[in-house]
């Protein structure tokens, strides 16, 4: 596990409340939201960093500054602490916001696949923090793999294919039928790997699109890679865990885990079998990691 910075408690010795904000307190508290847009900067490898986050927490002044620079930037301000740093999340109406149809663009150009991308990352985060205790645990570390992912999705699919048809439902709909209710059923159809004539990876394949997503999070500092195995291992990071706490409350992510198809794991594609629940309808781009616009 990465060692944090370790603070001692405030002195006693606050900054008085009529105290003046100055420019240079100001450029201060922007540096310390510029550090948190870098989400692969380690407080503990970064002294300035490591310094600003003292002060946010023994200086109220400061923190409330810092908070406002965030505020003023569409930023929501997760947790700041040695373990995560300045962790930070977009607004919706922020310019940093990353949007689903946006990041679904720039990986296929087949519009429809937006719903099998937004599907792998709530997979991501369904294998990853499959209790609600390892998403409370600060020192919990979720491992999940690309074949891993791909295959709890799968089983996924077929629990909720079983459940379609016991309910007498079209087990068959039309591949562009909007929302992640069909996108299990397209999952389901499109192959694993795919071909090619060198055996790499395509892109639209499910293992693809799981890989680009584990990709993108590891790009943003919310997971590490960790080995080639499974089609490639990752650990999670503190920022993935606070950001996961962010979307818990989602329908989408909470009916993934109702599932009962993933169990506590070290990351491997084994699945637990499914068990019986509470008939639940996935809701489209619920809990997604993305806004939908």
């Amino acid at each position: 596990m990465t060692e944090h910075v370790e603070w001692s408690e405030p002195e006693a010795t606050a900054a008085p409340a009529n105290a003046a904000v100055t420019p240079a307190d100001a450029a201060d508290a922007a540096r310390l939201v510029a550090f948190g847009l870098q989400p692969k900067l380690q407080p503990a490898r970064d002294q300035e960093y490591a310094d600003l986050l003292r002060r946010y927490r023994e200086d109220p002044p400061f923190a409330r500054l810092a908070d406002a620079v965030a505020t003023g930037l569409g930023l929501i301000v997760l947790e700041v602490s040695p373990r995560a740093g300045m962790a930070v999340t977009a607004a919706e109406d922020s310019v940093f916001a990353v949007r689903m149809g946006d990041y679904a663009r720039r990986t296929s150009a087949d519009g429809g696949d937006r719903f099998l991308h937004g599907l792998a990352h709530l997979a991501v985060a369904a294998t990853a923090f499959p209790r609600p205790e390892d998403l409370a645990d600060d020192g919990y570390i979720g491992r999940v793999t690309v074949n891993g992912v791909d295959a709890f999705v799968r089983q996924s699919c077929h629990r909720l294919e079983e459940r379609a048809a016991e309910q007498g439902e079209n087990t068959d709909p039309a591949s562009d039928a909007p929302g992640l209710e069909s996108a299990w059923r397209i999952w389901a159809r499109r192959s694993a790997t795919g071909a090619t004539k060198d055996a790499r990876r395509l892109a639209g394949s499910t293992t693809g699109i799981v890989a680009k997503a584990v990709s993108f999070l590891t790009d943003s500092g919310f997971l590490q890679r960790t080995g080639d195995d499974n089609g490639g291992t990752y650990r999670t990071t503190a920022r993935y865990q606070l950001q996961v706490r962010d979307m818990a409350g989602g329908a989408a992510l909470a009916e993934l885990l109702e599932l009962g198809v993933v169990p506590v794991t070290d990351g491997t594609p084994t699945l637990l079998p499914p068990e019986d629940t509470d008939d639940l309808e996935l809701v489209a781009d619920a809990g997604l990691p993305f806004h939908s616009a």
